[in-house]
């Protein structure tokens, strides 16, 4: 008989020490390679949330125009529920309102008609898309459209999170797992619907409830003290357009830096040129007052993003992925 493999171990002293705190993803909301669950009752606005932490990853913007991003890069979202158009118009909505160009984001859309966590064949392919793209995150909305197993069962439920596990940890990404919660639920991880194996699973968990007509963003974390409930709402501009989610209670939340949204425009706007642009050009593309505008070149040429010539403005080269790093 042949010996049996042993398992892998490792003495405590010789694991590196981490750091003295977890870094974010996005700060005070979502840390860095956390998984968890976005969760509510239907129309709570989960898949609103779930899409502006997804752009604010893809951009390097505040999410909800507060919580400046620690570490972007691309995303990848899997909505099963809305259609191709309606998830663009949700999508593109929410960049106007921040003044971003959607041609201009990693943000990607799984657009298979059906995705199944408990099925092997379509757990392969999510983790080929994974390696492919190198997602920082990862939003699956909802949980009930990715299974057909019992979510009541712990030994279904924690078989499908251990999969997602494995994936957070084989690419280093976060995942967000928007689910339901029961009707009537009190408490917060316990009014899920399914197993309490979803409420023990989560790093990070988020909670939209509704509180006198008012809308109420609460958060679990298991690394970080969690910040207090915030009121939010969704708005739109004077004429319907650019629908996105807001703090509703400005004087609790962090202080607001508007400057990043015509940064990241001018930016965009540059990059996408085939040779440089006048001011006056890139005015009139933009749309923008002369002021603004002025502001935002004199800033990004300071921060070398971008350099004046004499045919007009262009990027800086190298060009950097993200111009609000240093700002952030």
């Amino acid at each position: 008989m042949s010996a049996l493999e042993s398992l892998r171990v490792q003495r405590v002293a010789d694991i590196d020490a981490p750091s003295q705190s977890r870094p974010w993803l996005v700060r005070s909301l979502w840390p860095s390679s956390a998984v968890g669950i976005l969760g509510g009752p239907p129309k709570s606005c989960k898949t609103w949330l779930g899409l502006d932490l997804a752009i604010s990853v893809a951009s390097g913007t505040p999410c909800l125009g507060a919580f400046p991003v620690d570490s972007e890069g691309p995303t990848l979202i899997y909505l099963a529920e809305d259609s191709l158009d309606t998830a663009r118009q949700r999508i593109e909505g929410i960049c106007q309102h921040r003044g971003l160009d959607i041609r201009g984001l990693d943000l990607y859309l799984i657009t298979e008609p059906a995705l199944r966590l408990d099925r092997e064949a379509d757990l392969h392919k999510l983790a080929a898309t994974l390696t492919k793209i190198k997602p920082r995150l990862l939003v699956l909305d909802p949980f009930v459209r990715l299974h057909r197993r019992d979510e009541n069962s712990s030994a279904d439920v924690s078989g499908l999170l251990g999969d997602l596990r494995l994936l957070q940890r084989n690419h280093d990404l976060a995942i967000v797992l928007v689910h339901h919660v029961r009707k009537n639920g009190r408490g917060q991880g316990e009014a899920l619907r399914g197993s309490s194996d979803l409420h023990a699973w989560g790093d990070c968990n988020a909670y939209l409830t509704r509180r006198a007509g008012a809308l109420q963003l609460s958060l679990e974390q298991r690394f970080h003290q969690p910040i207090e409930p915030l009121a939010i709402r969704l708005a739109s501009h004077s004429d319907g357009s650019c629908t996105h989610l807001e703090i509703a209670d400005r004087e609790a939340s962090p202080p607001i830096d508007h400057s990043y949204a015509t940064n990241n425009v001018v930016l965009a706007q540059l990059a996408a040129a085939p040779e440089p642009l006048p001011r006056i050009t890139l005015r009139a593309q933009l749309r923008l007052n002369n002021q603004r505008l002025g502001t935002a070149l004199q800033e990004l040429e300071r921060l070398g993003r971008i350099r004046r010539t004499t045919q007009g403005w262009t990027i800086a080269e190298p060009a950097s992925p993200s111009p609000f790093r240093s700002q952030l």
